[in-house]
């Protein structure tokens, strides 16, 4: 089993203040530095900063093995004990970002890996702190590493992974968010892969009610939050992919609206693919959870379990991930950036596609409404995913 260690730090000159994050991640049995992360966060408090390097350190270490025992090790007392659980979170910027972290601990824990967490003084997290301090001085790093930073065989032809730019710079690479480094025991070059950035439409009545929305049912629209979190998505995405980037939608009209905004900050016009629509329910459209689990509890329990199991009126799971895999091959053939905007459950098939997931457990990754997941795919079928169900845009 692959052992990672995870090195975060934030700071705010002010407290709030100017503000950034650093994180690197480090290979747990030689120390080598496998992937370095650092940004601005504009005016910022501390405490922030340092949830933000925690992410990024969860996110790097994603990229490089999702399923491997990662140690976080950070010098903020109360980051480490509010994530252990020890310690409540009571300001709502904080909360949101445990959250977000906690989702990609969940998401690794889904994949067999584990997180724990180490206090450490602030003397033995210099280089965390170094790259915290690059951040504040208004620098982006990406940079990550086939064999730690002085290694010699790197493979050139694929894009280099440091960006240096002041945080109001333009945002107009469409490498900056998802890069694509040489990674520990890379294959050789397979030149430059796929991107799809995956965006789960805002939020509708149906999503705040917990009543269900497949395929085939009323096919709600956005309400007023759900256009603002379109919103959100659109101005997260461009800063990500820049201009040069395909936008598809699912047919559902939650998800061509979100889809609209995103194109229309692109400078581009999306196109609709019914075969990235959630999946259909039958009888159970438009009934809420609570409802489906008092009335058919078993029922509840064959859909989330039996790949088979369909009901009447609806599609099975075996049906779903047919169609949404045969969208998803024709996305990643195409090559280039794609903005594939749909819906929870046909991105957990592609999601669990990637990362050889069981059906049964695909179930415990979090995709909440306007969320931003990252994959790669390479020409030889291998693929990455860069981070999963990011928020922190909303």
């Amino acid at each position: 089993m692959t052992r990672l260690v995870v090195e975060a730090d934030g700071g705010s000159r002010g407290n709030p203040g100017v503000a950034g994050y650093g994180a690197l991640v480090r290979d747990g049995a030689t120390g080598r530095v496998l992937a370095e992360r650092a940004a601005p966060l504009g005016k910022q408090s501390n405490n922030v900063a340092e949830y933000s390097g925690l992410i990024a350190g969860l996110e790097a270490a994603a990229r490089i093995d999702l399923a491997a025992d990662v140690e976080v090790r950070m010098d903020s007392k109360l980051v480490v004990e509010q994530m252990a659980g020890r310690w409540k979170i009571k300001h709502e910027d904080m909360r949101r970002l445990a959250l977000e972290a906690r989702e990609l601990c969940s998401a690794r824990s889904a994949a067999g890996g584990s997180v724990r967490f180490t206090w450490i003084p602030r003397a033995d997290n210099k280089d965390a702190d170094k790259l915290s301090n690059d951040g504040m001085d208004g620098l982006t790093i990406d940079r990550s590493y086939a064999d730690g930073p002085d290694a010699t065989a790197v493979d050139a032809t694929r894009p280099a992974a440091v960006s240096e730019r002041h945080p109001d710079g333009p945002a107009d690479d469409a490498d900056k968010g998802l890069v694509t480094d040489p990674v520990p025991g890379a294959a050789p070059d397979l030149g430059a892969p796929t991107r799809i950035l995956l965006v789960r439409h805002g939020l509708t009545d149906f999503t705040v009610k917990g009543r269900l929305d497949g395929r085939g049912g009323g096919d709600p629209v956005l309400n007023p939050d759900g256009e603002a979190q379109a919103q959100a998505c659109a101005a997260a995405v461009r800063r990500l992919v820049g201009t040069e980037v395909r936008v598809v939608t699912s047919a559902l009209r939650r998800a061509r609206q979100t889809g609209d905004a995103i194109a229309e900050a692109l400078g581009t016009t999306a196109t609709s693919d019914e075969r990235f629509d959630e999946q259909g329910l039958g009888d159970w459209d438009g009934k809420s959870m609570a409802q489906v689990a008092a009335r058919w509890p078993d029922e509840l329990a064959a859909l989330r379990t039996d790949p088979a199991y369909a009901r009447p009126g609806g599609e099975s799971h075996d049906e779903l991930r047919d169609r949404v895999l045969a969208g998803w091959r024709d996305v990643v053939d195409a090559g280039g950036t794609t903005v594939l905007v749909g819906h929870r459950k046909p991105f957990l098939v592609v999601l669990a596609e990637v990362l050889g997931m069981p059906h049964d457990r695909f179930w415990r990754l979090a995709l909440a409404p306007g969320s931003l997941t990252g994959v790669e795919v390479w020409a030889d079928g291998n693929a990455s995913v860069s981070f999963v169900n990011r928020t922190s845009h909303l």
